[in-house]
């Protein structure tokens, strides 16, 4: 884990006494400034510590000839509670995982009841808003789309509508439910989709889409660009 700063200026930013006055220098400023960015970046990395250890081993990091443990068990210490973190973090993925499986599988039970709704052999869901006209794409063209997806919490992860700038992609790039969909659509069609876990990014998730997420998307099919 790379520190943010070298152990003297560390303790000199830490080492003195709690002040009654807020900052108002540029050098009491950036002294607190970085406090503040230090004690975040461990807290991040490492939850709740003891502030008195914490103090005193930025303290001692001046003189080596002080320290209370030696290099060795530092790297122990450090290791031994980066290791409980991710086992922690791995529990709590996997109980995410869980959750939204059971919470996806309600969803679209339900979803396949609503009017209009149309289920594939894949377990695809669409409906259609707006029909559009002339020849679907195939898997190797590229298309032209605006698109907003959501979680089913109803959390928009990501909109090319709102961005304003619509996107383009070969189908055969894409996730599976995406690739099937749009290529039911046709220029100027309008549809929702909703795209079980196994046809999205399953267990894995990616970025700000969670394990095992059912991920409900509208999409206007805009243009179609034949692969050559």
């Amino acid at each position: 884990m790379k520190s943010l700063f070298r152990g003297a200026l560390i303790a000199s930013l830490l080492a003195t006494p709690t002040l009654a006055n807020e900052p108002s220098t540029d050098l009491e400023k950036l002294s607190y400034s970085l406090g503040i960015v230090l004690g975040e970046r461990i807290q991040n990395d490492f939850g709740d510590l003891d502030p008195a250890f914490v103090l005193e081993g930025l303290k001692d990091s001046k003189d080596a000839n002080s320290w209370k443990l030696d290099r060795l068990e530092i790297n122990q210490a450090v290791q031994d509670a980066q290791a409980r973190v991710r086992a922690k973090q791995k529990k709590q993925v996997e109980a995410m995982a869980e959750a939204n499986i059971k919470s996806g599988e309600a969803f679209l039970a339900d979803n396949a009841k609503k009017d209009g709704v149309t289920v594939t052999a894949s377990g695809l869901q669409y409906k259609i808003s707006k029909e559009g006209s002339g020849d679907p794409p195939k898997a190797s063209d590229t298309v032209k789309v605006h698109y907003e997806g959501r979680l089913i919490s109803g959390d928009v992860f990501d909109s090319s509508i709102s961005r304003g700038e619509p996107v383009s992609f070969p189908l055969n790039g894409v996730i599976p439910g995406w690739s099937e969909g749009v290529q039911l659509m046709k220029v100027g069609s309008k549809f929702e989709f909703t795209i079980p876990s196994a046809l999205a990014y399953g267990p894995a998730g990616t970025g700000p889409i969670p394990p095992n997420s059912v991920l409900v998307f509208d999409v206007e099919l805009l243009e179609i660009n034949p692969a050559k």
